[in-house]
């Protein structure tokens, strides 16, 4: 009897260690007074890995999901006030842990601890990539993913806050015509520095403000230096030995640079597949209204008895 309750006690021990817990609280100036939108986050004093972050809301709240029995680095910002750092131990249980932020100091007297991982700018959310990642990450897919407020599917749909990503942008700039899915599952997430959500973006910029444009969300993704020219894209190749040899190598590859950008698209085969059509061509510039939107653009889409295509 003593050796199957101890076994059960080790079992329930073990849970609740590995367990997520909740640590709930307010950011507050030394008056009291809430501040929203200010940054807290969670550092695994064991790993060195930030495992939660909040931005507060109008009444200074933030609510971080924490291990249990874990000791972590608490951090809070906010733009104007000194940084905040402290030790603090994760309990088994549901903790609160209000924190005081203090007024800036002088400008050559402050020591900077940290860059804040998110800071917001009237209608665009800036977001520090290195702040939300560790290494592991291949694409920017894999960066959004780790982005509070960002969702992204299988598909690389992009949507923050509920609302649908429309334009993906890179230096400003769109991106291969501003399709979200190519970027998303493309760029190095290596090379990026920041991600810009732009909210109730407008292309026209004397019009931003004067129309209703809420559902409207862009990106816009700032490279480091030196990581601003790179190519990406697949070479799929295939073969059969035997009676009735086929082959079929299909290189479709892109690269970027902040002045100009190519696209290489081929496809050389026996099969008699058409190597590019009418569908993927507007897919690759982001559907006929861009086609129309660019007036002038005149291409057409041919094969040849190899299936070699021809595009112009």
């Amino acid at each position: 009897m003593k050796k199957i309750l101890f076994a059960l006690l080790l079992s329930v021990s073990a849970i609740s260690w590995g367990q997520n817990v909740k640590l709930e609280g307010t950011l507050r100036d030394s008056l009291g007074s809430p501040l929203e939108m200010a940054n807290i986050m969670a550092v695994n004093k064991g790993t060195n890995a930030m495992e939660a972050y909040a931005i507060t809301d109008d009444a200074g709240r933030y609510q971080l999901a924490l291990k249990g029995n874990t000791v972590y680095i608490l951090r809070a910002s906010y733009i104007g006030y000194s940084p905040f750092e402290e030790e603090f131990t994760m309990p088994a249980t549901n903790a609160v842990k209000h924190v005081v932020l203090k007024q800036g100091t002088e400008i050559e007297e402050v020591e900077i601890v940290h860059v804040m991982p998110v800071t917001i700018r009237g209608d665009t959310i800036v977001y520090n990539s290195d702040s939300f990642t560790n290494g592991t990450e291949r694409k920017l897919e894999d960066v959004l993913k780790k982005l509070p407020g960002v969702e992204v599917d299988s598909e690389g749909n992009v949507k923050v806050e509920g609302k649908s990503v429309t334009k993906l942008m890179v230096e400003g700039k769109d991106f291969f015509d501003g399709d979200t899915k190519l970027g998303v599952k493309n760029i190095p997430a290596d090379a990026l520095d920041k991600v810009e959500v732009l909210r109730n973006y407008n292309e026209v910029g004397q019009l931003k403000g004067l129309e209703n444009n809420e559902e409207n969300v862009a990106m816009n993704i700032r490279l480091k230096e030196g990581k601003k020219n790179f190519w990406f894209g697949d070479i799929a190749a295939g073969a059969s030995i035997g009676e009735g040899e086929r082959y079929i190598v299909n290189p479709k590859l892109f690269y970027y640079n902040p002045k100009y950008s190519i696209n290489v698209i081929g496809n050389i085969n026996n099969t008699g597949e058409l190597p590019l059509t009418m569908q993927d061509y507007f897919k690759m510039t982001g559907g006929f209204r861009n086609v129309m939107r660019k007036g002038g653009t005149n291409f057409n889409v041919g094969s040849n008895d190899l299936g070699i295509s021809t595009l112009r």
